[in-house]
């Protein structure tokens, strides 16, 4: 039995290996997936106030701590049962629509882009950041740096901090606008505008145009028929702050609509011996492995599933690109704008460039609201209003994100559980990297660098962050190793503890 190892896996956060295993034929037996390293966040905040976790649970990760800063809050005023005034949501809202468009730009022009900008066979060392820039020239570069550093600025005037924000409080939020600070953001959120627009003819330029990605985004070999999950407003439409889950089987027809507050009516999580992270699945239907179709109960939540599960966007020029996206892959409509749904899963790059703009517009709504200004952020809350339960949801980038607390009556916690964007889609990846590694390798096949960046370009247009989804403990984690067969079987375990 031949084993191909990728390890470590590149232009992702956090930290994942893939094997590959051959049969005697030199075809592809088994693929594992695996994350090495192990979640701690849920154990370690037991016992602690719980009004301290939008500042703990926003240090899992530098990448998106806004997301879990901005869940966090939202489960604290689920525990307090209070409801924040207009205005403090408009505040959280303009601050997250800052940090969307932050990590979108993020992940195209360093992470999943450059396999386009640069080629999917340039050695390794050319294909990131300054690599797009030497294919596409220094002004491109500075357009980047530009876009980060001036929603950055907006993170830390909004929150307090530049990386890892302390303004969320139960209630609302603990600092208002004032006029200048509105005017600054509103040019900001101008300029956001601008820059999405340049970014979707970028990838028109280079990928939409050019006809051999073109194949390859319409082929096969990344195609996977699963249900889509994504957060919808009272229309149906797109929302990364606010909204009920709705869920769309492979055929676009909706499956479950649901409050956040009930996911645990509606999900389950799955293990396997070969990771330390879980498997989500749809409880309805279970969990019947690595498999798509109806029957399968796995689901992805992703830009690109938060589309196929919407009515549309809430922005007029976000929805002229949503109408385009879905016409360039002729998909038909169903009800209420709603789409038949895309299942090739690199179009999720062009997903997520349709929510940058989306996010740029709402952001640009947002600092020019009259309210914005409004010094009335906060309802203040009493120590017995605590309900012993809180749960908090938004739409990270990379997914659904949900924040569940348990608390004794003088709110010390005694549960915590998180279901964090890239959790959700531990499944799909793990069958998308399975069938990319089935479809290139072949008997005789030349297995170079060029053929296993297309197997690592599976998982890397999830955008995963595998520190959110499975954040290792500080020190040293016990060492187990498992071996394997080709059916999957574990043969042998051998472990070595801290």
């Amino acid at each position: 039995m031949k084993r191909i190892t990728i390890d470590p896996v590149t232009r992702l956060e956090g930290h994942a290996k893939i094997d590959i295993f051959l049969d005697a034929e030199g075809e592809v037996a088994n693929t594992y997936f695996q994350v090495p390293e192990l979640r701690g966040f849920e154990s370690f905040c037991v016992g602690r106030q719980v009004e301290e976790m939008p500042v703990i649970t926003n240090r899992i990760c530098g990448v998106c701590p806004e997301a879990h800063h901005m869940a966090a809050v939202k489960a604290l005023d689920d525990l307090f049962g209070v409801e924040p005034p207009s205005v403090a949501k408009k505040v959280r809202e303009l601050l997250y629509m800052a940090f969307f468009i932050t990590d979108h730009t993020t992940h195209f022009y360093a992470l999943g882009g450059p396999d386009f900008v640069v080629g999917m066979d340039a050695p390794p060392a050319e294909r990131n950041l300054l690599g797009v820039i030497r294919k596409v020239g220094l002004e491109v570069g500075k357009k980047v740096m530009a876009c980060r550093a001036r929603n950055h600025h907006v993170i830390q005037m909004l929150g307090g901090r530049g990386i890892h924000p302390a303004a969320g409080v139960p209630g609302g939020w603990s600092k208002a606008v004032n006029e200048a600070e509105r005017l600054e953001i509103e040019a900001i959120a101008r300029a956001n505008i601008e820059f999405a627009h340049f970014t979707l003819k970028v990838f028109d330029d280079i990928v939409l145009n050019n006809k051999t990605f073109m194949e390859l985004v319409t082929s096969d070999l990344y195609l996977h028929r699963t249900y889509s999950m994504g957060t919808v407003d009272a229309r149906g439409q797109v929302n990364f702050y606010d909204g009920q889950i709705r869920v769309v089987d492979p055929d676009g027809l909706q499956f479950v609509h649901y409050d956040p507050k009930c996911y645990m009516d509606h999900l389950a999580e799955h293990l396997e011996p070969w990771s330390y992270l879980k498997f989500p699945y749809l409880k309805k239907i279970g969990w019947n492995g690595f498999v798509d179709g109806k029957q399968s109960g796995v689901y992805t939540a992703s830009p690109l599933s938060r589309l196929n599960v919407s009515n549309g966007m809430p922005t007029p020029q976000a929805q002229e690109e949503f109408e385009r996206f879905y016409a360039t892959f002729g998909a038909g409509t169903l009800d209420q704008g709603r789409r038949q749904p895309i299942h090739h899963r690199l179009a999720t790059h062009w997903a997520r460039l349709i929510e940058l703009l989306y996010a740029s517009e709402r952001m640009l709504e947002l600092a020019t609201d009259p309210e914005i200004t409004d010094p009335r952020i906060r309802i203040p809350v009493q120590t017995d209003q605590i309900r012993g339960v809180g749960i908090g949801s938004v739409e990270a980038p990379r997914g659904t994100l949900t924040h569940h607390y348990e608390t004794d009556s003088r709110g010390i916690l005694t549960r915590v559980n998180l279901i964090v964007g890239t959790t959700n889609n531990y499944a799909p990846i793990a069958m998308s990297t399975t069938r990319a590694a089935r479809g290139l390798i072949k008997k005789g096949k030349v297995v170079d660098q060029g053929l296993l960046n297309r197997i690592e370009m599976a998982f890397r247009l999830y955008d995963p962050c595998f520190s959110c989804a499975t954040h290792a403990l500080p020190g040293n984690m016990p060492m187990v190793v498992r071996l394997i067969d080709v059916e999957g079987k574990v043969v042998d375990t051998l472990r070595r503890d801290s």
